[in-house]
């Protein structure tokens, strides 16, 4: 399911004069620039995706730069998956914090959020039990296999995402689309996850992408930006007249809308951004972000600064492979808690994919 977003006059987020802003700009995040593998080794990696019909919703990703996967988790563990991302919310002494009570839904009573995104990321919240179990779901870890072609994969520590609607103190969120991926990595490197474990209707905002953009990503680069300007982390956030640019190329604007248990996968050369809630919701939006890649994706000093991060139980960013970032806990009060509050089951598989064991 999706929607088409008729507001196409946005006022967006400032940006730097560069027109680009990246990880090294934000506080708390320390960026783990690590060596590439060959783009040769990418690109025969992604080449089965590209050569062929598959009758399915690759074809979607393909075409679109994003695609809807139904039920990729049953409802019923995806509603669970949820209440555990609650107890974990209010597991900070916040014992006001009540989700049947808006009035409750103040800073004061919740966890550190990531710059003002309702992402979650600190704390070990990224390798917590149930993170863990939601990534390793048969429904998701499958279809990332499907898409790869393999099932030699490594895990994103990615963020949880939990969103009040109508929430009083809520900072006001301005459109900020962008590119996760650099123009100097051609190609499909990175497909991302969104696990769905509520309602995403046309008022309970979530994510909004413009319909292939993905195949405008190389033209975009090389006919409406400076060389000068390109930068090389995975992160390119648009001006207002470069979103333009792609609009008058025909990429319609989608807020996309999904039910817990989905999965939603999307290129990072997809130009997308998260939309906040409307008056009308009253859904607390909750998702999971989750990527997974080929291990060969990765150098042996990615692998390397991986299993550190997993050891530290850091968060990363959506890449799994390359470009890795730690996000450090702030300091902050009443409880400072070194590790997940219900460790995963440190299985074989979880090792694999978390990049502390190779295949």
């Amino acid at each position: 399911m999706t929607t088409t977003v008729t507001n196409s006059t946005l006022t967006l987020e400032p940006i730097s004069t560069k027109s680009v802003r990246t990880y090294k700009d934000s506080p708390g995040i320390v960026v783990k620039k690590t060596k590439s593998v060959p783009n040769e080794i990418i690109d025969a990696q992604s080449a089965s995706l590209y050569s062929k019909i598959h009758n399915d919703w690759r074809d979607d990703l393909v075409r679109d730069g994003y695609a809807v996967i139904k039920n990729a988790i049953p409802k019923d563990r995806a509603e669970n998956y949820q209440q555990e991302a609650f107890k974990w919310m209010k597991s900070f002494g916040n014992d006001e914090l009540d989700f049947d009570d808006p009035k409750t839904w103040r800073k004061e009573n919740l966890p550190p959020v990531d710059a003002d995104i309702n992402a979650y990321n600190c704390y070990g919240v990224t390798h917590e039990k149930f993170v863990w179990d939601a990534r390793m779901e048969p429904g998701v870890l499958g279809e990332f296999e499907k898409l790869w072609g393999t099932d030699e994969l490594l895990a994103s520590f990615d963020a949880l995402n939990v969103t009040f609607p109508n929430r009083a103190d809520a900072p006001e969120m301005k459109p900020w689309p962008h590119f996760d991926q650099s123009p100097f990595k051609p190609g499909l490197h990175c497909v991302q996850g969104i696990i769905s474990l509520s309602n995403h209707g046309p008022a309970d905002g979530g994510l909004v992408v413009y319909r292939g953009s993905n195949n405008l990503f190389n033209k975009f680069f090389a006919t409406q930006v400076r060389k000068e300007d390109w930068d090389e982390f995975n992160y390119y956030q648009l001006s207002e007249s470069q979103l333009k640019w792609f609009i008058d190329n025909g990429c319609e604007e989608i807020k996309v809308n999904c039910e817990p248990g989905d999965l939603v996968l999307w290129d990072s050369r997809t130009c997308h951004w998260g939309m906040v809630p409307t008056e009308k919701s009253n859904t607390i939006r909750t998702v999971i972000y989750s990527c997974f890649t080929p291990a060969k994706f990765a150098s042996e000093e990615a692998l390397d600064t991986k299993k550190e991060l997993f050891e530290s139980f850091s968060g990363t960013t959506h890449w799994p492979h390359a470009d890795l970032t730690a996000v450090r806990n702030p300091v902050i009060k009443p409880i400072h808690r070194p590790q997940p509050l219900s460790m995963p089951e440190l299985s074989d598989k979880l090792l694999k994919l978390a990049g502390a064991k190779h295949y």
